[in-house]
């Protein structure tokens, strides 16, 4: 029986600075496989390492300010209501009393928030001819809820530009939607 030899030595620089690259390489695609591919510049070649990083700071970036504008929105619809019962039965009081139907279109960077309030009992519009609007005028819908308080449907949708470079009309999805809706 022949016994092995563990060998204690240590693996030369070659070897360690393959090992290195290998898992700097894998990193990087680990990176670029997060980043959503819509980010990424149109380009017919590959992009080389250093500009997927570069894309991927981008996007990092991007998310910071977008988390940011976030947390003043809340700060400022937290300052607004204190959280107090009877200033939120009154929210809700002015919500219920809103003109229906109600659009509103926010565009925010690469995407799109369609804000539609419609009422419960009289059907305005459908949720396909909401989104063969967005897609017609090059956006693609990514998610779409809704939610009812007393007699109105609150619907929010947020799509993302098919074509970066070509981006998207805000304001004519805005108009063709409120004929739509009107």
């Amino acid at each position: 029986m022949e016994r092995s030899i563990i060998s204690t030595e240590k693996p030369d620089r070659k070897t360690v600075e393959r090992n290195r690259r290998i898992y700097m390489k894998f990193l990087c695609s680990k990176l670029s496989s997060l980043i959503p591919p819509h980010h990424f510049k149109p380009s017919t070649e590959m992009l080389s390492q250093q500009d997927q990083v570069d894309q991927a700071i981008t996007y990092i970036e991007q998310l910071k300010e977008r988390v940011e504008v976030l947390k003043r929105r809340k700060d400022e619809l937290v300052a607004q209501g204190t959280g107090e019962r009877s200033r939120y039965s009154k929210k809700v009081m002015t919500t219920c009393t809103l003109e229906t139907p109600a659009v509103e279109v926010r565009e925010l960077g690469s995407t799109l928030e369609v804000i539609l309030i419609s009422g419960l009992k009289k059907k305005y519009f459908t949720m396909q001819e909401v989104i063969n609007i967005l897609e017609e005028g090059g956006a693609q819908v990514v998610t779409a809820h809704f939610s009812t308080i007393c007699d109105k449907v609150f619907y929010t949708i947020h799509a993302q530009v098919k074509i970066t470079r070509l981006g998207i009309d805000a304001s004519t999805v805005q108009l063709r939607l409120q004929n739509l809706v009107c």
